[in-house]
């Protein structure tokens, strides 16, 4: 799992390149999740999805905290995937 360093005022995107995990599908639906999700901590303020790529916008966060950033899509064959990656907010 990746380890990324977020200002909190930052607003930054993240992407997944989905291609090296795909056998000849595409993606067709996808949701991203922020743990801990609380007040004032890592917000998704947008999301992108194309047949092999998603994306996410981020913002916030609390300085010190580690937050997971979860993408889990659906393929057009029906099969679910998901990948994280940790966020630590720091003021750079």
């Amino acid at each position: 799992m990746s380890l990324y360093l977020k200002d909190p005022q930052a607003r930054i995107d993240h992407a997944i390149d989905w291609s090296v995990y795909l056998a000849g599908q595409s993606v067709v639906e996808s949701l991203w999740t922020v743990t801990p999700d609380d007040a004032g901590g890592v917000a998704i303020d947008a999301e992108a999805l194309e047949p092999q790529r998603t994306s996410a916008r981020l913002s916030g966060g609390a300085v010190g905290r580690i937050y997971r950033v979860t993408n889990r899509v659906t393929l057009s064959d029906g099969q679910c995937d998901e990948r994280s990656c940790l966020f630590r907010v720091e003021e750079r």
